[in-house]
């Protein structure tokens, strides 16, 4: 079941990461808190194409690089913690996207990021 998981996570990582780069970029910039741009040297997009690299190589390691497992799902589960505030700044801000258009969609997806945390350690352990 581990594998079946961590598999799953791996696609989903790539194709997010190739969303990100791709044809969801517009929709992803609605995740990225007005904070980062605000005091960063990146605008929107610059942090949209950036987090899609990092996706896309986290759903290639978990699959080519299987000694490092542990490390990189580890990793990875950090990396969902850090952008969980991208998701709480869209819910906040009322920003739709992904077909989150109503305040108690952004909310309610808030409780799948935990999800993705546990299934990031878990599947790596």
């Amino acid at each position: 079941m581990k594998s079946v998981v961590r598999w799953t996570v791996a696609a989903a990582m790539m194709f997010a990461g190739i969303a990100h780069l791709t044809f969801a970029r517009r929709d992803f910039q609605a995740q990225v808190p007005d904070a980062i741009v605000e005091r960063g040297p990146l605008d929107r997009d610059a942090v949209v194409v950036a987090s899609g690299v990092v996706e896309a190589a986290f759903g290639l390691a978990l699959v080519a690089l299987p000694k490092e497992r542990r490390r990189i799902g580890a990793a990875l589960a950090a990396f969902f913690i850090a952008i969980f505030p991208g998701n709480i700044d869209q819910w906040r801000k009322g920003r739709s996207a992904f077909g989150l258009d109503t305040d108690r969609k952004r909310f309610v997806r808030l409780f799948f990021q935990p999800l993705l945390v546990a299934a990031a350690w878990w599947s790596t352990r």
